[in-house]
């Protein structure tokens, strides 16, 4: 495989983007991608039917009939983010995203620490994906054979495991191979999700007054003032941003899509929106059907917590619930390819950079993807989700509330980088000061809010599963740990590559007062 792969960044040296500063090409292959496929990528990493069946039962927990209003109040950090994200793609297209951003705006310290806490975001959410693909693969299994047996093979912690590292490798496998499989794939299964989710919605309207847990739609559901008390507002936000991120990859392939500087910010703006309407007509179907109390088929029954469609698709669905086990399937493995893009990316404009070591930095001959990169996600996916496996008794939800964290830290962070970067160009536009400093402060600073207060309640040992390490919440642990672990690394980086702490490699740079629309 060596022989496939190169160095891209002494190539690159000097071929800067126009108009981009000293943001320089790595390798990748332009103009791939147009915005409808960009958007498919977008919402393949969202993923709506395996993101809903994972965190519709723990946001339900937090926000009980209040879910709707949640879903609501998460999704406008995340479309003042996305807007923020449009702005910095606009000045300054680069695969890095964040990592490049918030370097070009803070400097290479707080960069290197923005740039991890997107990969660490995505690296757990690709051992959940994994999880989530193993429990539906064996419990399509089931269905497809009659065999109620097989479904337990998924509680078979080795079995477990060793499935979810064939799925890895697939996935890791297609993403290798470049944009173009990657696109095939993706139309496919992205698709036939959302025809699955529809017919779900379709059913569960039709026959919600058949169900003993029945609740009629009431407009109260979107009423905040009913939500007890401000932790559980952070940690229902913190549930509900899980849902929506993944956006941002449709702004990773910038430097591969066609008029990227535009399409890619537009896109992801899109993306956000689509899946708002999902979940908004998928949360209130569910909750009509089968309402938020703690026995039977309710959603704030523990037994369903793990997997909400798991419980509810043959009440809803009758014989064609085998299809949501097979959506569901098919959304988190869908997801775990495409998933793959951002981190690979990352990791590659990082060491193109000079913040990794530079094999990071290799680009595959033939495929023109981040080879090595790719490669590496895949192995620290697969071992994060062995470890957690064995740790935790609740993998899943543990992971999503510290995949939050994570989320609100490198969101925020880059929201406020874009309002530091074009500090000189605020006040000289209406647009400007909406775009460049409004929205991207607002959307910023509630997400750290979030990010502090969720902190704060995950110290406890009871958020989450329970699990503990010392005393700690494992959420805690998982989450800022894992922050504090990237401040450690960084440290080392700094000694083995210094240059770009230095600011050699990626300057702070201030753009014109008026970046040409």
């Amino acid at each position: 495989m060596t022989e496939a792969l190169r160095t891209s960044s002494t190539a690159a040296q000097g071929n800067h983007l126009p108009g981009s500063g000293d943001i320089s090409a790595k390798g990748l292959k332009g103009g791939q991608l147009g915005l409808l496929a960009v958007v498919v990528l977008g919402i393949s990493t969202i993923a709506p039917a395996y993101t809903l069946t994972s965190a519709l039962g723990p946001t339900v927990n937090e926000a009980g009939l209040q879910l709707p209003v949640i879903f609501l109040i998460g999704f406008i950090p995340m479309i003042l983010v996305s807007l923020a994200y449009r702005e910095l793609n606009a000045d300054s297209p680069d695969s890095g995203t964040t990592f490049t951003w918030v370097s070009k705006a803070f400097g290479p310290w707080v960069g290197w620490m923005g740039g991890w806490g997107l990969l660490a975001a995505n690296i757990i959410v690709l051992s959940n994906l994994a999880g989530v693909a193993v429990d539906f693969f064996y419990l399509f299994l089931s269905q497809l054979t009659g065999s109620p047996e097989l479904a337990d093979l998924a509680d078979n912690k080795a079995l477990n495991v060793l499935t979810c590292l064939v799925f890895v490798a697939l996935a890791v496998w297609v993403s290798y191979r470049g944009l173009h499989t990657t696109k095939v794939v993706q139309y496919g299964l992205v698709g036939f999700q959302l025809l699955v989710l529809g017919l779900f919605v379709a059913m569960a309207f039709a026959n919600w007054s058949t169900s003993e847990t029945a609740i009629p739609f009431s407009w109260e559901w979107f009423d905040v003032t009913r939500i007890e008390t401000f932790g559980q507002v952070a940690a229902g936000i913190s549930l509900s941003i899980f849902v929506y991120w993944g956006w941002d990859v449709c702004l990773t392939v910038n430097e591969e899509t066609a008029n990227g500087k535009k399409t890619a910010g537009v896109a992801g703006t899109l993306t956000a929106v689509i899946v708002l309407a999902i979940y908004l007509l998928v949360s209130i179907a569910t909750m009509m059907f089968a309402g938020v109390g703690d026995t039977g088929n309710g959603l704030n029954n523990a037994e369903n917590h793990e997997n909400i469609f798991t419980a509810l698709a043959s009440p809803i669905m009758g014989p064609f619930a085998i299809l949501m086990s097979l959506a569901v399937l098919s959304s988190s493995a869908a997801s775990l390819q495409s998933t793959f893009m951002s981190p690979s990316r990352s990791l590659l404009a990082m060491a193109h950079y000079g913040a990794l070591p530079e094999p990071f930095s290799r680009v595959s001959r033939k495929f023109a993807t981040p080879g090595f990169a790719t490669i590496a996600a895949g192995v620290m996916s697969a071992g994060f989700y062995a470890v957690m496996h064995v740790v935790s008794e609740n993998v899943l939800n543990d992971t999503i509330l510290a995949l939050g964290l994570m989320i609100c830290f490198y969101y925020g962070l880059t929201a406020l980088a874009c309002a530091w970067y074009f500090r000189h160009s605020l006040f000289t536009s209406v647009r400007h000061f909406v775009l460049r400093l409004l929205c991207p402060v607002l959307g910023g600073v509630g997400l750290f809010v979030v990010f502090f207060q969720t902190a704060a309640d995950s110290l406890a040992p009871e958020f989450g599963s329970g699990s503990e390490v010392f005393g700690v919440g494992l959420v805690f642990i998982l989450g800022v740990g894992i922050l504090a672990l990237g401040a450690v690394f960084m440290l080392i980086m700094a000694r083995v590559r210094p240059g770009f702490f230095r600011g050699e490699t990626l300057r702070k740079d201030t753009p014109a007062l008026v970046v040409p629309e």
